[in-house]
Parts: C-alpha cells; structure tokens; sequence
C-alpha cells in the first residue's frame, strides 16, 4: 500500500525558510518521478516541482523558481522541499504526490 508522510509544515514570516520531507513507503521509491503540490486557501491544486527517479532532473512551477529546490534520498526513500524566500502567497497545505497517490498534507503558513 503506497503511504506518503509530509512533515516540516509550518509557520513562518516572509523571507524565512522551511524544509518539507515526505517519507514514502509500499513502492519503489527510486523507480519513479515524484513531486509536490500544494493547494491554496480556496484555491485549486497547483503544482509546484517535479524530480525524475534518480534525482538528476528537476523541475518547477515559474512562481518558486529560484526560491525552491526538490531533492530526494532514494537511500532513505524521502523526498525534500526546500523552501527560501518565502512569500505570503506560498501560504497552502502541500502534498507530496505519486500519481495517482497524495499523501497526507502539511500546513504551510507564511505571514508577519
């Protein structure tokens, strides 16, 4: 059974920093492409970055490029997002994603 656990949510002011980590299980992990997305206060599902299976190929939204930056550790079948400069409009919960697998979400809350 596919389980993806997001932790490292949180509440920040703009222009600080968190580390989101999702600890995946039930799968192969180093098999395949992985990615986050995150949904807005009454917003719809966006996406914000894409990692190929063996990690050397990333990818991301316009809105976080230079900010963000995925990684995983298929040693440790995790998966990273790092995020800097933070913006009040990067305020979402966030999910990691398997397709066509979400895990469970954490909170992310950027303001002064």
């Amino acid at each position: 059974q596919v389980q993806l656990v997001e932790s490292g949510g949180g509440s920040v002011q703009p222009g600080g920093s968190l580390r989101l980590s999702c600890a995946a299980s039930g799968f192969t992990f180093s098999n395949y492409y992985m990615r986050w997305v995150r949904q807005a206060p009454g917003k719809g599902l966006e996406w914000v970055s894409g990692i190929s299976s063996d990690g050397r190929n990333t990818y991301y939204a316009d809105s976080v490029k230079g900010r963000f930056t995925i990684s995983r550790d298929n040693a440790k079948n995790t998966l990273y997002l790092q995020m800097n400069s933070l913006k009040s409009e990067d305020t979402a919960v966030y999910y990691c994603a398997k397709e066509p697998y979400r895990g469970q979400r954490t909170q992310v809350t950027v303001s002064s």
